[in-house]
């Protein structure tokens, strides 16, 4: 396990609305085409593939190693998959900045009923490596949340064409 109670972590989270229920938004965004929706910008990679993906991502236990637009790459795993409800997974390894400000990253998306439709809460709880938590928690935080916040907007604008 990447993170235990005791870690000293730092967390971002991003919300989104869509129309689509829990169990649909669910079925479109676990699955769906990392390139689609991490898209490169000015300070971070976008995802161009992934490789070496042990399975379906439909359960814990599965791995990958998404390939980034800067030719870096990261090794994911898949820790908790509730069918409907939301998953986690570890990303660790980076080859590129981020394996000198982190040992690893927990991803956890939850699908809330909101209504008719869904919110959506993403995180990314930050494991930092020694002395660059600051750097995490300051400067690279709202960066980092803007370029969530921006793959998340396309995850909804992908779940609200197919969930037609």
């Amino acid at each position: 396990m990447l993170i235990t109670s005791t870690d000293r972590t730092v967390p971002i989270t991003v919300f989104a609305r869509t129309s689509a229920t829990p169990a649909v938004t669910f079925r479109i965004i676990a699955p769906i085409d990392l390139s689609r929706v991490f898209v490169a910008d000015r300070l971070f990679p976008g995802i161009a593939g992934v490789e070496d993906q042990t399975s379906d991502w439909d359960h814990a236990g599965v791995s990958r190693r998404p390939r980034f637009t800067d030719g870096s790459h990261a090794t994911e795993a898949l820790t908790e998959y509730v069918d409907g409800h939301g998953f986690a997974y570890e990303l660790t390894g980076f080859t590129n900045a981020l394996g000198a400000l982190a040992r690893g990253v927990r991803g956890e998306f939850s699908f809330l009923p909101d209504g008719d439709g869904t919110t959506i809460r993403w995180t990314y709880e930050f494991k930092p490596l020694p002395g660059r938590k600051l750097i995490i928690a300051g400067p690279f935080r709202p960066l980092w949340q803007r370029y969530m916040q921006a793959a998340l907007n396309r995850m909804v604008a992908v779940v609200q064409g197919e969930a037609v």
